[in-house]
Formats: structure tokens, sequence, C-alpha cells
């Protein structure tokens, strides 16, 4: 396996893990043990446990950013936000680590930004505006409605995180209100 295919499988692993136990409770050995390296060969690769967690986490954006952008390919307004709220709504689905590790970036962003370290949050940001920016184009360019999808999105994020069932009652009324008219 050339390098570049082993740092795959790293990011690979790395998002499974770090969904899982977030930044700090998250091992470099633990990835290394996933992947099947040593960890020393972990750190030819990556320079350090931020490193590979900075491209686990901008992994989980991009691949978010190219489902809206598939989804929405020659789609424009109400059917572009319904396709890619689709899409969406199948990835977390089909690859609950992607949804995890989202919530991990965000906590960890912030405690990143608390200790000081603003170029780690810059770095993820960039990632999460072009993922906005996309929504935005093939919603149209119009802002307010990207927020709004955006927003569900999030809300969306925080019930699955938690655990709530599609049947729950907490979901009541939430499709109807979140498909577009």
């Amino acid at each position: 396996m050339s390098a570049d295919e082993r740092r795959e499988s790293v990011i690979r692993a790395a998002v499974i893990e770090f969904s899982r136990g977030g930044y700090n409770g998250t091992s470099t050995e633990a990835i290394a043990k996933r992947v099947g390296v040593s960890q020393p060969y972990l750190f030819r690769l990556f320079p350090g446990k931020q490193a590979i967690f900075l491209e686990a986490a901008r992994r989980c954006c991009q691949d978010v950013t190219e489902v809206f952008r598939r989804a929405s390919e020659g789609l424009q307004g109400e059917e572009a936000t319904k396709a890619m709220g689709d899409a969406y709504q199948a990835l977390i689905a089909d690859d609950p680590e992607k949804l995890l590790m989202q919530m991990q970036m965000y906590v960890a962003v912030a405690a990143a930004e608390a200790a000081g370290d603003r170029e780690f949050g810059e770095a993820l940001r960039a990632e999460w505006m072009e993922m906005y920016d996309v929504a935005n184009l093939a919603m149209g360019a119009d802002v307010d409605e990207t927020t709004q999808f955006l927003a569900y999105g999030m809300l969306i994020n925080v019930l699955v995180s938690m655990g709530f069932k599609p049947d729950h009652r907490v979901w009541a009324g939430f499709y109807e209100e979140v498909q577009p008219k």
C-alpha cells in the first residue's frame, strides 16, 4: 500500500474513532490499531493528533458538500432543497460516523478557540463555508432559504445524535414543516 493509500486509510479510521470518542477521548494508538500500522508510522504520515483530527473533520465536511453538489446537480430552488435534504438524510443513515464526526468537530473547534487556537477553527470554518456556498447556489442564492435549510439540518443532527427514533413525538410535524410546499 502506498503512503497516499495508507493516509486515506488513516483518515477513514480517524473518522470512525473520533466520531465515537471525540478529540480528547481518542488515542492515536486506537487509530493506528484500526488501520493496522504502528503509532510511529502514523506520525510519519501526519505530524500529530490534531493534524489527523483536522483531516478527518475536513473529509467529513467535504463528503457532505459533495453529497449536496451531486444531489442538486441540474436542479434549482425547491427541487434542489428537497434533493439535498433527502441525500443528507441518506448519508447520515448509511454512515452515522459522518454525523457524529460533525458533532465532534463543533466541540473540538469550540475547545481549540477557547484555548486560543484560531487556526484550527479557521480551517474547519472554510470547509463549512464551502458546504454552505454549494447549498446556497443550489437554492438560487437565497440566504434565508439556505439558513433555514441548514438550521433544520442541524436540528436533525442533534435529534439523530441524541438517539431520537423517527417515530418519536419530537419529530411530529417536522417533516411536513421541512418539506417544500
